[in-house]
């Protein structure tokens, strides 16, 4: 059971609790639209060999967003939907070439100034993009998230520039995700990564993110959103300082 989930390189109790924190996050992105990703990546950082960091969060976010997607499916903006998706293969097509092995020190210190950058950097405001806006939003997330992780903040941003109501805005950024997440494994796939030692792991993962986006939409319209933000934001600020903690001890170490 233990090698099943762990891939050999993580205990059992540190694997249960990734499976129980999938939901958790899932659960948070289903209600609140976004923010899941980002906190199931900085725990992550903390457990997972660096070489399998990237990879295993993408194909664990693939599962959690085309669960969302597919419950959600009714309310997708196919015309935003269609132009970022072209936009993202050619993001894949640019990543698949430069795609490289980073130290552990320099992958803290980019998520954790990524994650700050997102919680507390500015917002852009609500305005329809045009159609080379949308190819383009599609083509750099993508290529971002190679390296970053965590580019769900970007993409919620993109897609929420069109004025969507919380619902489309819920469907049509978990089905844009879906895709580029997809695009992500086919890379890291053609890189050389292998998944299949730690498929049993995603698979549970992808499970309990499937029963958390569940509750989570279930709760969409009923939770004090500012209230939780704020509370997320403050944790979320405090795993992006530990991170960026390590990354400096292990660059000056």
């Amino acid at each position: 059971m233990e090698s099943l989930l762990t891939a050999g390189f993580l205990d059992i109790y540190t694997a249960l609790g990734l499976i129980l924190l999938a939901g958790f996050t899932s659960f948070i992105t289903g209600a609140m639209g976004l923010g899941g990703g980002m906190l199931l990546l900085a725990v992550m950082a903390s457990v997972l060999p660096i070489s399998a960091l990237i990879p295993v969060h993408g194909l664990v976010q693939l599962g959690s967003n085309a669960s969302r997607a597919l419950m959600t499916f009714k309310y997708l903006d196919i015309a935003m939907f269609k132009y970022f998706t072209v936009g993202s293969i050619l993001g894949a097509i640019a990543a698949s070439f430069v795609v490289v092995q980073l130290s552990l020190a320099i992958i803290q210190l980019a998520i954790a100034l990524f994650l700050l950058l997102m919680l507390w950097g500015l917002k852009p405001s609500q305005r329809e993009m045009s159609r080379p806006g949308r190819l383009i939003a599609g083509a750099l997330t993508t290529f971002l998230s190679m390296f970053v992780g965590a580019s769900g903040p970007i993409v919620a941003s993109v897609v929420y520039r069109n004025g969507y109501d919380k619902m489309a805005l819920t469907s049509t950024f978990a089905s844009c995700m879906t895709f580029q997440h997809s695009l992500k494994a086919i890379v890291f796939t053609m890189v050389g990564f292998s998944f299949w030692q730690w498929l049993p792991l995603v698979v549970a993962m992808i499970i309990s993110g499937a029963i958390g986006t569940w509750l989570g939409l279930k709760l969409l319209n009923q939770i004090p959103v500012d209230k939780f933000k704020l509370a997320f934001k403050v944790i979320l600020s405090l795993l992006a300082v530990r991170l960026l903690y390590q990354g400096v001890v292990s660059l000056l170490a």
